[in-house]
């Protein structure tokens, strides 16, 4: 009966005896265990050196080219310019004072050489200072050797408005180029009469809404009907009201100039030519591009445009530099219509998927012809864009840091960009007029200065380990590179010696006229079209120049830059090849011409044959 308690005593004196011996374990692990760490982190601790070799980071360098002399002289003077810009500035700071003006080259006589216009903008309506002698619209006539006479009051152009842009075609097709003004407010249209200039907005139907701000604008035969119609680019709904509004400021609560965000988009124009006058068709033919989100709302705030045939297929497309939104490529369907494919072929934003503050373009067939390129110069700390294709496709890689050309170009405010080979080797550089917006940008930004040095970036090759390179001093001149507060830039050969001149405008300021005096001995070929039909300024024809292994391809294309127009002959640069084999003009009715074997450093003329 005692078992169960006797098993019960000696269970517990075993569990206790395992308790004893489980508690002296513990004991001496813990003090061994507490030696061990107390010595272990009392102890000298032995240090190992050990020497690895030290290797100096590589240095980036930029690769070394030789770049050619290409002086550049100002003659601004000389050649008998004395025009002067007026943004009609008067302490309000007021958007419009910062963006104009635009110029053009045309042979406005058609005597051969290459006349010179500006376009002025003036005082606003609600100015109270006097003006006895109001700014106006300005005309120079070539003397063929590059020194010039100003006509305006002679030809009829002694008009006063606010002017911003202005496209040079020969919209009535009787041989002469009549002339297109953008402006705040109303455009303006002048028909040319044998050298005097009839205004002809009115009966023409192209004025468009007093309450417009329209900028870059240019003439093309869109629908292949023969004669020209017209582009016009709108930029943001403005007025002063608004504008005074709106708290923009610098410091120390100083008024400055606004911002395009503050501002709503608008739409652009484009005007059907019917036989003389216009019809506005740009909602029809798709140009009226909208907010996805809310339909009712515009997207364009667009100051740049040109146009190119990017597939190929005869028909001009319309690329527009956008101002902080996406840019356009309305991509002609041959019916009339276009289709905006800027995202789908990668030329709306950066490569971050950003938009940028887009001024100026201008396009350019390169690398033996085989490559499509746009350029558009940004906002400052933006780089110059340069969107590439191959052949006619129309996807687009934007290049910008891979040619070099983006880096480079990053810190200055870009307007006036332009293709232009500078030294006749047969490839196109890049230059452009730059110059800020806001005159007291250097009291916040220290790295940013009013008036700032024109771009010239020298193409190299595309073999190069850099395709471009910007131009230092001593191979350009220090003419070239003197600041200006730039805006519109054009292009010609206004002396006749087969190399290609400047012209960029400014702002509240004068203009600059930079001579090319480059003496490099490389041959070239000028080549002026006449079209046989009522685009006798044979706008959208592609010139091609085949040489022994190469293939050179321009396009008339006036309507380039920023808010202004270049010649319309198209020049090739040879360098020391001395032979051509032939000439090819495909015209912009389809018809193809070709010229066997012409000889070099010639301007040649080209009438369309006659059917």
């Amino acid at each position: 009966m005692n078992q169960p308690h006797q098993d019960e005593e000696r269970d517990d004196a075993v569990v206790g005896r395992a308790f004893v011996w489980s508690a002296g374990a513990i004991a001496l692990v813990l003090m061994f265990g507490g030696g061990y760490l107390y010595w272990n982190a009392n102890r000298e601790v032995q240090v190992v050196e050990q020497q690895t070799t030290f290797v100096k980071p590589q240095i980036r360098k930029r690769p070394a080219v030789e770049i050619p002399a290409m002086p550049f002289t100002d003659i601004t003077a000389t050649a008998g310019i004395n025009f002067q810009h007026d943004s009609g500035s008067a302490g309000e700071k007021l958007l419009p004072e910062t963006m104009g003006g635009g110029c053009a080259f045309l042979d406005f006589d058609n005597d051969g050489d290459q006349d010179i216009l500006f376009v002025n903008s003036c005082r606003w309506p609600w100015d109270p200072r006097p003006s006895n002698h109001p700014p106006t619209q300005a005309l120079y006539r070539n003397d063929g050797n590059g020194h010039f006479t100003e006509v305006t009051h002679d030809v009829g152009l002694d008009v006063t408005f606010y002017g911003q842009g202005v496209a040079v075609g020969d919209y009535d097709g009787d041989g002469d180029v009549d002339i297109f003004y953008s402006a705040v407010g109303p455009n303006h249209l002048f028909r040319n009469d044998s050298g005097r200039f009839t205004d002809v907005t009115a009966e023409t139907g192209v004025a468009g809404s007093s309450d417009e701000w329209s900028t870059s604008c240019g003439f093309l035969d869109y629908d292949n009907d023969g004669d020209l119609d017209l582009f016009v680019a709108n930029y943001v709904k403005w007025n002063r009201e608004y504008d005074i509004a709106q708290p923009f400021t610098l410091t120390g609560g100083e008024r400055a100039y606004g911002r395009p965000q503050n501002f709503p988009g608008t739409f652009p124009y484009l005007y059907r030519n019917d036989g003389g006058k216009f019809s506005d068709v740009a909602e029809a033919a798709g140009l009226h591009i909208t907010n996805p989100a809310r339909r009712e709302i515009p997207v364009a705030k667009s100051l740049g445009v040109t146009f190119v045939d990017v597939d190929q297929d005869r028909f001009l497309d319309i690329v527009v530099a956008n101002d902080t939104v996406q840019n356009f490529l309305f991509h002609n369907r041959r019916d009339g219509t276009f289709e905006e494919v800027a995202v789908l072929h990668n030329v709306a934003f950066d490569q971050q998927g950003n938009a940028r503050g887009a001024m100026g373009i201008d396009s350019a067939r390169i690398r033996n012809g085989e490559h499509v390129a746009i350029a558009i110069g940004n906002f400052s700390n933006e780089m110059t864009a340069f969107y590439v294709a191959r052949g006619d496709s129309m996807d687009f890689t934007d290049e910008a840091i891979a040619t070099g050309i983006g880096p480079q170009s990053r810190l200055e405010l870009k307007f006036g960009t332009l293709f232009v080979d500078v030294d006749l080797d047969g490839r196109q550089d890049v230059v452009g007029a730059n110059g800020h917006l806001e005159n007291e940008i250097n009291k916040i930004q220290s790295s940013q200065q009013y008036a700032q040095r024109p771009h010239f970036f020298w193409n190299c090759g595309p073999d190069s380990p850099t395709e471009f390179t910007p131009v230092p001093e001593s191979s350009c001149g220090r003419d070239y590179l003197n600041r200006m507060v730039g805006r519109g830039s054009a292009v010609a050969d206004i002396d006749g010696d087969g190399d290609l001149d400047l012209l960029f405008a400014a702002v509240n300021s004068a203009p600059r006229l930079l001579r090319n005096d480059q003496q490099l001995g490389n041959h070239w070929l000028r080549v002026a079209l006449t079209g046989a039909t009522g685009n006798s300024s044979a706008i959208g024809a592609q010139v091609e120049v085949q040489l022994a292994t190469e293939r050179l391809i321009a396009h008339v294309m006036p309507t380039r830059s920023y808010l202004s127009q270049s010649e319309l002959p198209v020049t090739f640069g040879l360098g020391p090849i001395d032979k051509i084999h032939r000439v090819t003009v495909k015209w912009p009715d389809g018809e193809i011409q070709t010229i066997e074997g012409p000889e070099v450093d010639q301007f040649l003329k080209i009438t369309q044959n006659a059917r």
